[in-house]
């Protein structure tokens, strides 16, 4: 997804302007007239319809207060039904306001009434009170639960008939099965709801259900199916000639193919979701996104020319929540044009202008504009922002309104005001439990307090902004529509800057700081990892390294902008750290210098990046760890250096290899410090020899599982017996606590592109949880050890060992040990059979059974080079 694309999203929280009709929740209709009895009173009647239309019109405090008068008339008439539908969009109100404490309530207290009835009539309004409900459920984290609710949504609509609203509820369980890590009965269910929208007649419903269908795929980042769904809920509504459901599905398109990165081809659909449609509403959301996504590419003169259209359409839009996020997304856009006239230092700006800054503009980029609105023009818009909020008694938008208008006050460095603004937005954002909005402005803050000096006090703001994200873990993975972004331009940065102030502050070397600084990191590498699989999946303990193996040391390298950090913890000893003053990017280079080099084999140009790195992270140290009795280095790496292996760095004599045994986890709160008693071990192997597809054949993959099998009793599946259901079958029905896989795979920063081979398909990640999950979470059948034995991580992609890491960590083993990249199958077969020797045979830990399987081709001429046996990395449990 584009990284600038995603922030404008996160940062304006536009579901409304960025993702029409991209409500995962389309079976939650507003009410429909026919369900009114004329029975009822019809004052009451009135005042429903009434909220109704508020509610429409995005004046949800207005809202409130007529469905409020609405459901104390009947209940004070005893009707059930009204009162109960009445609640239901009480509850939906509620929910845009951001109140989820009064949303529970109200649609608690409508399902009490509904549930108790048996007459017909109720069903109707059952059935939208339970997808309400779900969709309450899942926005706090309770998949399982809204899933069981939308099930029974599913089943009540399905009684009256009521096709559309039986179709939403089923797609709303997919969202529910994604987030619960059921990805093959989502596929199951994403492929039934797309074959009944395909075989209705084209309709209005049709066209609405699959675009919705569509927004979902987005959300959940099936990006191909998104689009294929789109392009078919367009279809439809070119067919039933409907403008608005085209310019609809335009917009839900554009915004899929933005997120591919096919951003010319989305700029297209903008154009065009904005020309065919008369509504204006519509209008004004194409063209924001279209000036941003100019704004992002550097078409700048397009885009200012787009400027005038804009301002039109948005003077005119009545006052609503729109309207507000309208001002505030173009306010962004305009911010980010006048950065290219203007640059201010990260710690200077406010992070939501700090990210629209591309330093590869150039002077030809930056002469394509001339006039601008002026600072004060962008404040103005802002501040009508702020006066609509209030107007409309939306704390929600109006504490966004206020800290965009703090941000730019930062922007102009009159900091007092910034500081104001932005301290009455978070306390707004605090008031209504906005978590999502309120991390942001804590961040703004501590941005604000560190550029005036006061160090200690932005710590403390910087702290909050974490906890702030760590509350947030469902919603910041992709559950909630209204929450896509970017990770590395509006997350991990928060995590980054308290760790840089942690420890360049007066009381770097206190334990405190260190402490803190060593809990953040970690608290980071748990939220990529979830971001991976965009699902908060990790259940994290703290762990005490001593009581796991006092002989173990853990290394922490942190690369900041402007300087390499590294935390120690040594046996039985206080934290410390050093530093070395050297910017991200020279870090990166010097890595992927070494990952290049390593390649060669027949070169040793990888020595200098060897040692180089060797130097930063280790000869600090190197005397320490040699006294403290170490023999285990346990490594939690940081971005590009999880690319390449620590057992290849050189300190002029010897490879660290050598000298000890070499563990690399994601984090010591996601092991599980206690490995299984050592028995004797049993294996499940399973293999390709046959070239498959674009894959090379490993023809010594035979010799590996015959080697293993000569030290480890093994059940072995090869070539045609490799199939995914008879692999899930054996793990399943053996419960041996080796799982060793010798075939190609892949390893990515993106979770769909991560996989192994079988012999009928590509396992996915999530299937590969799945299978490997079959057995449950009883320890005593748990996976001890998941063994990839040819798999790569895939070239120029920096975080590509991301990819490793969600694989080890997801797949539920206590070990895994895979390869970096695609090594020699014979040198491999070699390894593999003396590291199951080790470990077999001995007492010796994972690591150390690793390590000396690598000194054994290492000694040998033919495989001293570390092309051959430094790839092999052991992630997770090194006992």
């Amino acid at each position: 997804m584009s990284a600038k694309y995603s922030t404008k999203i996160l940062w304006a929280a536009l579901t409304p302007l960025v993702m029409l009709s991209a409500s995962a929740l389309p079976a939650i209709a507003v009410v429909n007239q026919t369900q009114l009895s004329v029975t009822a009173d019809t004052n009451a009647i009135q005042l429903m319809q009434q909220g109704i239309n508020f509610y429409q019109a995005e004046k949800y405090s207005a809202a409130v207060k007529v469905l409020q008068q609405a459901v104390a008339v009947f209940r004070s008439e005893g009707d059930r039904r009204h009162q109960a539908q009445a609640l239901n969009y009480l509850a939906l109100v509620y929910q845009e306001l951001g109140q989820w404490t009064l949303a529970t309530s109200a649609i608690a207290d409508s399902l009490q009434l509904l549930q108790t009835q048996h007459n017909g009539q109720y069903l109707p309004v059952l059935a939208q009170a339970l997808n309400t409900q779900g969709h309450l459920q899942l926005a706090q984290g309770q998949a399982q639960k809204a899933l069981e609710t939308w099930q029974q949504a599913t089943t009540t609509y399905d009684k009256i008939g009521d096709r559309a609203g039986s179709i939403g509820s089923q797609i709303n369980q997919i969202q529910a099965l994604k987030a619960l890590g059921l990805y093959r009965r989502a596929l199951t269910n994403l492929n039934s709801v797309k074959q009944t929208l395909q075989q209705q007649p084209d309709s209005l419903i049709k066209t609405t259900g699959l675009r919705s269908l569509g927004n979902v795929l987005r959300v959940i980042g099936d990006l191909p199916q998104s689009e294929t769904v789109l392009r078919e809920s367009l279809a439809v509504a070119q067919k039933v000639r409907s403008p608005q459901h085209e310019s609809a599905a335009l917009l839900s398109l554009a915004n899929t193919l933005r997120a591919q990165q096919n951003l010319q081809n989305a700029l297209v659909y903008y154009q065009q979701a904005a020309s065919v449609t008369n509504s204006s509403s519509q209008k004004l959301q194409a063209r924001l996104n279209q000036l941003s996504l100019l704004v992002e590419t550097q078409q700048l003169s397009d885009a200012q020319a787009l400027l005038p259209a804009i301002q039109t359409l948005i003077t005119n839009i009545p006052t609503s929540r729109i309207a507000v996020n309208s001002r505030i997304n173009l306010a962004q856009s305009l911010i980010c044009l006048k950065q290219h006239k203007q640059r201010q230092t990260q710690v200077q700006s406010s992070p939501i202008v700090q990210q629209c800054v591309d330093e590869t503009v150039g002077v030809k980029a930056q002469a394509e504009l001339s006039s601008l609105p002026s600072w004060s023009d962008i404040g103005q818009l802002l501040a009508t922002a702020v006066q609509q909020a209030r107007t409309l008694q939306d704390q929600r938008a109006e504490a966004q309104a206020l800290g965009y208008l703090g941000a730019l006050y930062q922007q102009t460095q009159q900091w007092s005001e910034a500081q104001k603004l932005t301290e009455q937005a978070l306390l707004l954002a605090q008031t209504i439990n906005a978590s999502d909005i309120a991390y942001r402005w804590q961040w703004q803050l501590g941005r604000l307090l560190n550029a005036t000096g006061k160090t200690q006090q932005a710590i403390a703001s910087y702290t909050d902004a974490v906890s702030s994200l760590k509350s947030l873990r469902n919603d910041l993975v992709g559950i909630n529509p209204e929450l896509q972004f970017s990770f590395r331009d509006s997350v991990e940065p928060v995590y980054r800057e308290l760790v840089s102030l942690l420890l360049q502050s007066p009381s770097a070397t206190s334990q405190k700081n260190l402490v803190q600084a060593r809990d953040t990191i970690e608290a980071l590498q748990v939220a990529e990892i979830e971001n991976f699989f965009r699902t908060a999946c990790l259940d994290t303990q703290p762990v005490q390294i001593d009581q796991v193996d006092s002989s173990a040391a853990v290394i922490y390298p942190i690369i900041l902008g402007d300087r390499l950090e590294v935390i120690v913890s040594l046996p039985k000893q206080p934290l410390r750290h050093y530093t070395t003053p050297i910017s991200a990017n020279r870090v990166e280079s010097i890595v992927e210098g070494l990952r290049q080099t390593v390649f060669t084999q027949t070169s040793r140009r990888y020595l200098p990046f060897a040692a180089e790195v060797y130097n930063w992270l280790i000869r600090p140290v190197a005397t320490d760890l040699e006294k403290s009795g170490v023999k285990t280095i346990v490594f939690i790496l940081d971005g590009a250096m999880r690319n390449i292996p620590m057992g290849v760095l050189y300190d002029g004599q010897q490879y660290l290899v050598e000298k000890y045994s070499i563990a690399l986890t994601p984090g010591l709160q996601l092991l599980d410090p206690q490995p299984l008693a050592r028995e004797r071990l049993k294996a499940l192997t399973a293999g390709l020899t046959e070239a498959r597809e674009s894959f090379a054949a490993l023809p010594n993959v035979k010799l590996e599982l015959e080697q293993i099998q000569s030290e480890v009793p093994s059940r072995v599946l090869l070539n045609q017996e490799f199939t995914t259901n008879t692999l899930q079958n054996e793990v399943q029905s053996s419960p041996v606590p080796v799982v060793h896989l010798a075939t190609h795979g892949q390893f990515s920063s993106k979770a769909e592109e991560t996989f192994i081979l079988s012999w009928d398909s590509e396992i996915d990640v999530n299937e590969l949880n799945t299978i490997l999950r079959t057995r449950g979470d009883n320890r005593r059948n748990a996976i001890e050890l998941l063994v990839l034995s040819a798999c790569e991580t895939v070239a120029g992609d920096k975080r590509a060992a991301l990819g490793l890491a969600g694989m080890a960590v997801r797949a539920g083993a206590r070990s895994t040990l895979a390869t970096l990249w695609s090594v020699s199958d014979v040198a491999t077969a070699s390894l593999m059979g003396q590291f199951y020797k080790e470990y077999a045979n001995t007492s010796v830990t994972k690591a150390e059974a690793l390590r000396r399987a690598q000194q054994n081709l290492l000694k040998d001429p033919k495989y001293e080079h570390p092309y051959f046996w430094a790839a092999y990395v052991l992630v997770g449990n090194w006992l």
